[in-house]
């Protein structure tokens, strides 16, 4: 590389539970800088969580963690050419990555659910991810079965 690596930005933790991995979700989750609006579509969909599952002891916030655990791939697939033919190579996945596409593929399949407002689709995620299913659980499987089904080609990566 010519260039230096950028310095990584720090996040500041959340104002209600003071959790760094909180503010990088809402700032996952927001639109155009309206981050109070983000802070308050999470929290609205953290309470409904927590009256969606009333006789779980664990708290909304530790339902949500369980649910992002859930839908966190270990393996992708990445295209690599080898004398022109294309394969496609399975190889872990940094661990500030695996985060970055769990709360993605969380909210990508919580805005494409059917539901009144945003905060609404984003518990039924949540909740979905919670019980390991759902669209952002099956994306997770999907990756891993991708990876499963090209380990063959495993030693291409470098």
């Amino acid at each position: 590389m010519r260039k230096a690596k950028p310095k990584k930005r720090q996040v500041l933790p959340d104002p209600v539970f003071g959790d760094v991995r909180v503010a990088k979700f809402v700032n996952h989750l927001m639109y155009d800088g309206k981050k109070s609006i983000a802070f308050e579509i999470f929290y609205t969909a953290l309470d409904t969580v927590k009256s969606k599952l009333p006789n779980e002891e664990m708290t909304a916030l530790e339902i949500w963690k369980k649910a992002l655990e859930n839908v966190t791939p270990q393996v992708e697939v990445k295209s690599r050419r080898v004398g022109g033919a294309t394969f496609q190579v399975p190889t872990e996945i940094r661990p500030d990555r695996k985060e970055s596409i769990s709360m993605k593929n969380l909210i990508l399949y919580a805005r494409k659910r059917g539901g009144k407002t945003m905060a609404d689709k984003l518990a039924a995620e949540i909740v979905d991810a919670f019980n390991e299913q759902g669209g952002a659980f099956k994306r997770k499987e999907d990756m891993h079965k991708m990876a499963e089904a090209n380990r063959a080609f495993a030693h291409f990566r470098f």
